[in-house]
């Protein structure tokens, strides 16, 4: 009698220990529960916020929680992914970083206060986007072989403009010169559009420009596009080369983008969201919106965009280094 009463007492604490154990914390309520913030180093408008919300509005459906972007923009995209290397590592703080975040700020600050690779967990690689490189209509090249032929001419007399020192724009530049074998001038601008201007009014030689600021310019006549900085063609541009296949083999320099969190999320979260994300790359009217903006929707595995970002650091670190690029 007696054990048959311990049975059932021991019995009664089980029950209470399963239904309890939800409370308890020990079986954790299925991911997500609750809205995520997807955090954007820049202002609103730009492309990276754009990206975002495109994203973000479709992995809404398919994780059933509201992704609200929250913009946290300062020196260059620091504060905003310093911010997210530092929260908690539970899959509700994300961020949608670019190749300045982390690779290009490695390189152009000594203190950054984050590591790109080891204070993140990189969870799809998102999107990619193409620069073009232009020429203003007086001058003399029809292709890259000879802008090439011209720039060794007339040593430091060609110029190229750029968004400002240390940006995508400047460093694919600059990668340029480094593997044409070529003397250009570097002109920094206060963003795209007013190199653009000179640009229009023939005041720069050329500019590596993104494609969705010079296809307007180039499809009206203003500028001529000689080639594009990706690996292959844009689907912007599928009549313009490559660089690499115009004359500079084995150059390639794309703005990219893609979608981050704090080290230690958990790997079964980091897998859900990458999924999720891949999904939503593959909807047609996602990848609609991405081209129109001049981006190309990537994917693929949270290994590979690891080894992407890992490749970045170390690449434009060299250029930076090569270049003396200071951070504006």
């Amino acid at each position: 009698m007696i054990q048959t009463r311990k049975t059932a007492i021991a019995l009664t604490l089980a029950i209470v220990t399963i239904w309890a154990a939800p409370i308890g914390g020990h079986a954790a309520d299925p991911y997500p529960s609750k809205p995520i913030k997807m955090i954007v180093a820049f202002n609103a408008g730009g492309a990276t916020d754009i990206i975002a919300r495109i994203v973000s509005q479709k992995l809404s459906e398919g994780l059933g929680q509201s992704v609200v972007v929250d913009n946290r923009p300062g020196a260059t995209g620091i504060v905003g992914t310093e911010m997210v290397a530092k929260s908690a590592p539970d899959g509700y703080t994300l961020l949608m970083v670019t190749a300045g975040t982390h690779a290009i700020n490695a390189s152009l600050f000594k203190n950054l206060p984050y590591d790109p690779v080891k204070d993140f967990v990189h969870i799809n690689f998102t999107a990619t986007a193409p620069n073009v490189l232009i020429v203003n209509n007086s001058v003399p090249a029809n292709s890259v072989k000879d802008l090439i032929k011209l720039a060794k001419e007339k040593p430091g007399q060609l110029t190229f403009g750029s968004a400002g020192s240390g940006s995508t724009l400047h460093l694919s530049g600059e990668l340029f010169k480094s593997m044409a074998g070529v003397d250009i001038t570097h002109v920094p601008y206060k963003g795209g559009a007013p190199a653009m201007t000179d640009m229009l009014g023939e005041r720069l030689t050329m500019m590596f420009d993104s494609i969705s600021q010079a296809v307007p310019h180039i499809k009206a006549g203003k500028v001529r596009a000689l080639a594009v900085t990706s690996a292959k063609r844009s689907e912007s541009l599928p009549n313009v080369p490559t660089i690499a296949e115009a004359g500079v083999p084995g150059y390639e320099s794309t703005a990219w983008f893609g979608v981050v969190a704090a080290a230690s999320t958990p790997k079964e979260i980091v897998t859900k969201l990458n999924i999720e994300i891949n999904k939503a790359l593959a909807d047609p009217e996602v990848k609609e919106k991405l081209l129109a903006l001049g981006t190309e929707p990537v994917g693929g595995t949270p290994e590979q965009f690891t080894a992407h970002v890992t490749a970045e650091v170390v690449k434009w670190a060299k250029v930076v280094e090569a270049s003396g690029a200071k951070a504006d």
